[in-house]
């Protein structure tokens, strides 16, 4: 468990063989081992496996035993280095509720597309329902089951109209209709000469900038309040977009609720990529090392960018990129919280107000699209297509 926010972060089961039924060899087993890919710390599974084999060796028991998929190099390797010996055993497993996935067969190199596709395709396999991909460098694959199919690219389908698409694609149309419809928007501005767009900025004291259309994070600047970050901010969402939006920061949770049907089903609070210092590391080594974490854990969806705004952000917290972080320091480096950029979600289904559910209904129903997803960047909502 962190001790600082309470979370759980990783499990670790094991039986006494001894206790169990009185092992002669007096040994004890690792059943399980999960550690939460979006934990902030580095190194939980091996400190978890170093504190169950001090406690069973504590408890006198001679060995410790374990079984790992024979493909799963990572693991073996980990084991190897804790001093753990692979010997030829063969293990058959009954397929039951937890290893089910086991035995729904392997997806090809070839096949695996990104991980908003791979869900779909994960579940769908499992309850039988047939995969074809079709183009695995752009995600496009169909879902089959008895006479009806449907094409998919990542977790759009074909069902969803271009004009519904095209009414997300714009966020400046996307806030036309949300208004239009009663739903609160944030203040929104077009970029255009520099003295107009400090007037807006004078307004509302701190902004947030980005390209119109665009998506995943790309161009965006979150919390700018200087005349110098405005001009940047501007330049770096023209490399994604000539059409540039100035927006009013709304201070509060990044949330995205998930909509089917016009009925919410899920929701989850992103939050930006931070570190935590040790003492001994850089702010930039920290970053690349969480970095490297969240790549894995998301099969190279997500990455931290060392840019100018990582750049900006450690800089307004009163660092620089070469500074050492205290122990125990915990430092936002990104403002945003898109997964793209190294932003982590963490589900709030069961704790969503009543009036945010009325509110992402009402705005799916004004978009009319099928699966709509209500983002909230830097406060603001918006609907977006689940692309």
């Amino acid at each position: 468990m962190d001790d600082e926010t309470g979370d759980i972060v990783a499990v670790c089961i094991g039986v006494d063989h001894k206790k169990a039924f009185d092992d002669p060899e007096n040994g004890a087993s690792l059943w399980a081992l999960a550690v939460d890919p979006q934990a902030r710390h580095p190194g939980i599974g091996l400190q978890m496996v170093q504190n169950f084999s001090e406690f069973y060796k504590n408890e006198g028991r001679s060995f410790i035993d374990l079984s790992v998929m024979h493909s799963n190099e990572e693991a073996i390797n980990l084991y190897k280095k804790l001093g753990f010996v692979q010997v030829p055993v063969f293990c058959i497993k009954n397929k039951n509720a937890i290893n089910e996935n086991l035995f729904t067969g392997p997806t090809k190199p070839e096949d695996r597309l990104n991980p908003y596709a791979m869900i779909i395709i994960d579940e769908a396999r499992r309850r039988g329902i047939r995969v074809d991909v079709l183009d695995p460098v752009d995600n496009y694959f169909k879902l089959s089951s008895g006479g009806t199919s449907v094409i998919c690219r990542e977790s759009l389908t074909e069902w969803t109209s271009s004009i519904a698409m095209s009414r997300c694609s714009d966020k400046t149309t996307t806030t036309r209709l949300l208004k239009k419809a009663g739903l609160r928007v944030a203040d929104q501005h077009l970029a255009s000469k520099p003295s107009t767009n400090q007037i807006f900025l004078k307004k509302h004291g701190a902004i947030v900038v980005k390209p119109a259309i665009g998506e995943q994070g790309a161009g965006i600047t979150v919390d700018v309040t200087t005349i110098n970050e405005l001009e940047t901010a501007v330049n770096y969402a023209r490399q994604v977009s000539d059409k540039v939006l100035l927006e009013q920061m709304v201070r509060g949770q990044d949330l995205r609720i998930i909509v089917i049907n016009y009925e919410v089903v899920a929701a989850a609070i992103r939050k930006p990529p931070s570190v935590i210092g040790d003492g001994q590391h850089t702010i930039l080594q920290l970053v690349k090392k969480q970095s490297r974490r969240r790549e894995k854990a998301t099969q190279g969806e997500s990455k931290i960018p060392v840019d100018e705004e990582l750049r900006r952000t450690v800089h307004n917290a009163g660092y620089v990129l070469d500074d050492v972080l205290p122990n125990g320091q915990e430092l936002q480096v990104r403002k945003a919280a898109n997964l793209h950029v190294g932003g982590t979600i963490h589900d709030v289904t069961n704790d969503l107000h009543p009036e945010l559910i009325k509110a992402a209904e009402n705005a799916a129903r004004a978009l009319d699209i099928p699966v709509p997803q209500q983002v909230e960047d830097g406060g603001r909502k918006r609907i977006i297509s689940p692309v």
